[in-house]
């Protein structure tokens, strides 16, 4: 008996923690987080009833049989199998479907914003070689263990701080020094891969200036655990102006304030 009370308080202990998790929620600070979020929340929207009905059936089998002297086997239900079949396939369509919806966003895979020509591209060998945007661009270079930001049209340089306007469409072009790196800014949603020798893109609209932590997402060497930096979103009248102050700095050049 005791082991029984022990086994469904665990089960209702699991059902109200599975509850917690939709609460605590933290508005999205750029579109990549608030699709990576939406998706999350939509699956589990799913899962959680789900998981209830599991937890209660289980539930019940504990209270009902537990002194089944005479067990008997399940008697076949055809209707029922189909049921749960169908059931099962109208699910995992729609996961699927919520999945690819948000895949195919050119946030999230930013070759989608590219142009045919380009998009057949896995990656670029070179400056040279990077397509146009529309974007604001910055190039951003990993190597153990730092990482160095540059921005096209000025010879303004940071090192592990990556500057960005709010509320304007950004690129990342990301590439390596060295060995495999990979630029991780979970706040925002943001992780792309930096290849020796290679471009690849990383692509985010912010919409709230701060200080976003970056970290590398790749081991790299002894040092990877401090290869860390931020990304710094100002206001985009602060960030034209902050290029044009240091347009003729030659050296490594502070972040502004995001205030």
């Amino acid at each position: 008996m005791g082991s029984r009370r022990r086994t469904i308080v665990s089960l209702l202990v699991a059902a109200c923690s599975s509850c917690l998790v939709l609460t605590g929620t933290v508005a999205a600070q750029s579109e990549n987080r608030e699709l990576i979020d939406g998706l999350e929340y939509q699956l589990l929207y799913v899962a959680l009833p789900l998981t209830l009905f599991v937890l209660v059936i289980l539930i019940y089998a504990a209270v009902k049989f537990h002194d089944n002297d005479d067990p008997q086997p399940t008697t076949e239900d055809p209707a029922l199998e189909i049921t749960w079949t169908a059931a099962t396939a109208i699910i995992l369509l729609f996961v699927g479907l919520s999945g690819y919806s948000v895949l195919v966003n050119p946030y999230v895979s930013p070759s989608q914003a590219l142009e045919d020509d380009d998009r057949s591209q896995e990656g670029f060998d070179s400056f040279e070689d990077l397509p146009e945007t529309d974007d604001e661009e910055v190039y951003v270079r990993g190597y153990q263990w730092e990482w160095q930001a540059t921005y096209p049209d000025s010879n303004v340089t940071t090192e592990n701080e990556i500057v960005i306007p709010a509320d304007r469409n950004v690129t990342f072009w990301v590439t390596s020094d060295d060995v495999i790196h990979s630029l991780f800014v979970p706040d925002l949603g943001v992780k792309q891969d930096a290849f020796p020798g290679d471009y690849t893109r990383a692509r985010t609209i912010v919409s709230e200036p701060g200080r976003y932590n970056a970290v590398c997402a790749e081991f790299c060497g002894a040092g990877h655990s401090r290869m860390d930096a931020a990304v710094v979103v100002v206001e985009p009248e602060t960030y034209d102006q902050w290029l044009e102050d240091n347009a003729d700095d030659d050296n490594v050049t502070a972040a502004p304030e995001p205030g």
